[in-house]
């Protein structure tokens, strides 16, 4: 397996308090989708920051092995005097993407998110959900080697969060390597391949859903329960 990126974070945090992250490990490789999970307040969006340069107090090595990404954030960013498609146009120019592809390629994401019919309005007049499938659609038009993607499910409707999951496997299948961080277990039980369990700051289990299942002494339990026996047993 082509590894895409690799992780190895000794320490990080917040320069005004104490460090929240150390010793955690973790890698993706090519066509690879990689869950981080951990309760609230665990260190996983510390972990996010950390692996794209974001944090204020990090020691330890990341590296993207000759890949680009993208990333989609937990709360949506924008430019609030852009539409809709001229955001998608700035992508596709900071990408390089050639207009004959961008064209179709973008009118197809925008009607697979039940986007196209706002395509010329201001994101800053949506609503939450339709503000995180902009994000989603900008970073799905750019078609890099790898994902990193936060709390994605948050505001998206049934059938949104359906075709977020069918493209997460059509990007599988491409290639593309993902690390997505996520409190939906259920959901993640199904379409990931493994996971990186974070506790108190600290990687706490990894493994495919088979190895934390023997891990936690829980065959045949799912994900969700999994993850509340090792975290109560751990607080107790």
């Amino acid at each position: 397996m082509t590894v895409l990126l690799e992780a190895s974070i000794e320490q990080a945090g917040y320069t005004s308090r104490k460090k929240v992250l150390t010793d955690v490990f973790l890698e993706v490789g090519k066509g690879e989708l990689v869950g981080l999970i951990g309760a609230n307040g665990a260190g996983k969006s510390t972990a996010i920051k950390a692996i794209l340069g974001l944090s204020e107090d990090f020691k330890g090595h990341i590296a993207w092995n000759d890949c680009s990404f993208a990333y989609i954030p937990e709360h949506p960013s924008f430019y609030e005097e852009l539409t809709l498609w001229e955001h998608l146009d700035l992508i596709s120019t900071l990408h390089g993407i050639e207009e004959s592809e961008f064209a179709p390629r973008a009118e197809r994401l925008l009607q697979t998110f039940s986007l196209d019919h706002v395509m010329h309005e201001l994101p800053v007049t949506f609503s939450k959900g339709m503000q995180q499938k902009l994000m989603l659609i900008q970073a799905f038009l750019s078609k890099p080697d790898m994902y990193v993607i936060d709390e994605p499910f948050i505001g998206l409707d049934p059938i949104s969060t359906k075709r977020f999951v069918d493209m997460l496997k059509a990007e599988k299948e491409r290639g593309a390597g993902i690390l997505m961080c996520t409190h939906v277990l259920d959901t993640a039980e199904k379409i990931c391949d493994r996971f990186y369990m974070i506790e108190k700051g600290s990687l706490f289990l990894q493994g495919t859903l088979k190895d934390i299942q023997e891990q936690t002494g829980s065959e045949e339990q799912s994900l969700l329960d999994c993850f509340y026996q090792a975290v109560q047993g751990d607080r107790l």
